[in-house]
């Protein structure tokens, strides 16, 4: 019999298109479970399995007690704080461990995971709290309250994810009785990478399509402010052709196709444009760049087993440091400095837009001093990118030594995991910003239209954001550009017309 889950993640098919499912075989689990038990009864030390954990790692466990042992070691371990993560990211928790689990090298017990996929199957969530990792011996933490509800303890979701619920009464009211957990099966849960592999997961799902919405933004701006196209030449960019800025240069192209804007300032004797419209395909392709290496170190921590000791075929149980997140601290924490340049430069074209080139009025409205016009948009989008400057400084080159020195050196990318997170929603409003503001301004250089892509998406927008002649609630027109990047309708709109973005 084989059990199998939903796919994990679907990446974008111009970064990656490896999908992974789990798939768990009874089999393969028992024969690793059977190497534990053999174990258990040897008189040979095996960490975790008849000894304590951590700096009691010399502390010999009697045979009675190792029950108990894994019980008390979830119990203990469940001290994180701060706010609950996101139900979506605690489900991907347990996907991601269900997943390193049924390789069949944790020696977990069948009953462990079959009640995890009993739970996803019946959305039962745990609640986990926010802080508590510092990324190393395991996500800790962060990982014991995850597995507190197969004993019967801790708090899940609600279906809306909104309100925490006692584990035991949910599990009653489902018919789940709580576990008894078997040697090993305790650390089994705890130790592995899943907590900040599930932000990092999480992210770049929602970060990739912003990829090429900030192609699209940063192509309404330079025809909003009339600047060249002659930077995104293709001979330009196979001189230094780096996949993603050659990628963005050609996005670029393709959205200005029979602009009538660049057709009226071709010989305008204009030099050069700022560096925020020039270089967009060098500030942009660096970022997809980075979130490739990113994405790659995601999908092999994906199908790797992060739990410690290892059970083998032979039998042999070998302590390592596979839960070690430095792998995934510097990833992360690349994948977090990469997306803030997206909120940086657009930034800067959101400033360009407001101060009055080339014929547009300045803050973008014809009655100023009565009207503020979008001064404070830009404000908030110079708030939010200088709050990223902060997030952006690397956890991974931080450590603080635990278990009392035993576990000298941390990878603190659980820190990386919730600042990238952070990052992610400023970049998100900061580009949502550009999105109206460009759109404003592309209302001014009417009757000239501009590129065929770029038309395209300045109607889509004006169907769900007017032109704003005088001042009103901007925070509401923010609401809905959010929503038209998150939810992939730009991306959409230029597909429907045969228009699609590398």
């Amino acid at each position: 019999m084989s059990y199998s889950l939903l796919r994990v993640a679907t990446f974008d098919q111009d970064i990656s298109k490896r999908l992974i499912e789990i798939k768990a075989d009874p089999a393969l689990i028992l024969s690793s479970r059977e190497r534990v038990r053999t174990a258990e009864k040897s008189e040979k030390p095996v960490y975790g399995v008849n000894t304590g954990f951590g700096a009691l790692a010399t502390t010999k466990i009697l045979p009675t007690q190792l029950s108990q042992l894994q019980k008390n070691l979830l119990i203990s371990h469940a001290v994180g704080v701060g706010p609950a993560i996101p139900k979506e990211i605690s489900r991907r928790m347990m996907q991601l461990k269900v997943a390193s689990l049924s390789q069949g090298y944790s020696g977990v017990s069948w009953p462990v995971v079959e009640r995890l996929f009993a739970m996803l199957d019946q959305d039962l969530i745990p609640v986990v709290p926010e802080k508590g990792s510092v990324g190393a011996s395991g996500d800790l933490a962060p990982l014991a309250h995850m597995a507190l509800p197969l004993i019967g303890m801790g708090e899940i979701w609600d279906s809306k994810g909104a309100k925490a619920i006692p584990a035991a009464e949910r599990l009653q009211q489902t018919g789940l009785k709580p576990i008894e957990l078997q040697s090993k099966d305790g650390l089994a849960l705890i130790n592995g990478t899943q907590f900040m592999l599930a932000y990092g997961l999480y992210v770049l799902e929602k970060a990739l399509p912003l990829l090429k919405s900030a192609d699209i933004l940063g192509a309404m701006s330079l025809e909003a402010l009339q600047g060249s196209i002659q930077p995104f030449d293709e001979r330009v960019h196979q001189v230094r052709p780096h996949p993603g800025q050659v990628t963005v240069a050609a996005n670029v192209r393709n959205l200005l196709q029979k602009s009538e804007i660049l057709e009226s300032h071709r010989n305008c004797g204009k030099v050069q444009d700022p560096y925020c419209l020039r270089c967009i395909p060098q500030v942009h392709g660096a970022t997809r760049d980075a979130l490739r290496y990113a994405i790659d170190v995601i999908e092999t921590e994906m199908n790797s087993v992060t739990d410690n000791p290892l059970v083998f075929e032979n039998g042999d149980l070998i302590s390592g440091g596979n839960f070690h997140g430095q792998p995934l601290a510097l990833a992360l924490d690349f994948a977090k400095i990469a997306l803030a340049e997206l909120a940086s430069i657009s930034e800067r074209r959101t400033y360009l837009l407001l101060e009055g080139h080339d014929g547009l009025p300045k803050l973008l409205m014809q009655e100023t001093g009565i009207n503020s016009g979008f001064m404070i948009p830009q404000y908030t989008a110079a708030a939010l990118v200088s709050e990223n400057k902060v997030l952006c400084h690397p956890s991974s080159v931080d450590s603080i030594p635990t278990s009392l020195g035993q576990e000298d050196h941390v990878s603190m990318g659980s820190v990386s995991a919730i600042h990238l997170l952070r990052v992610l929603e400023n970049v998100q409003h900061v580009l949502a910003i550009e999105l109206f503001t460009a759109a404003q301004a592309l209302d001014f250089r009417k009757p000239l239209k501009p590129g065929t892509g770029v038309e395209k998406v300045h109607q889509f927008i004006r169907t769900h954001i007017p032109f704003a002649d005088s001042d009103r609630p901007f925070q509401e027109d923010l609401k809905k550009a959010i929503r038209l990047l998150e939810n992939g309708r730009l991306l959409g709109c230029l597909s429907e017309e045969g228009l699609n973005l590398i």
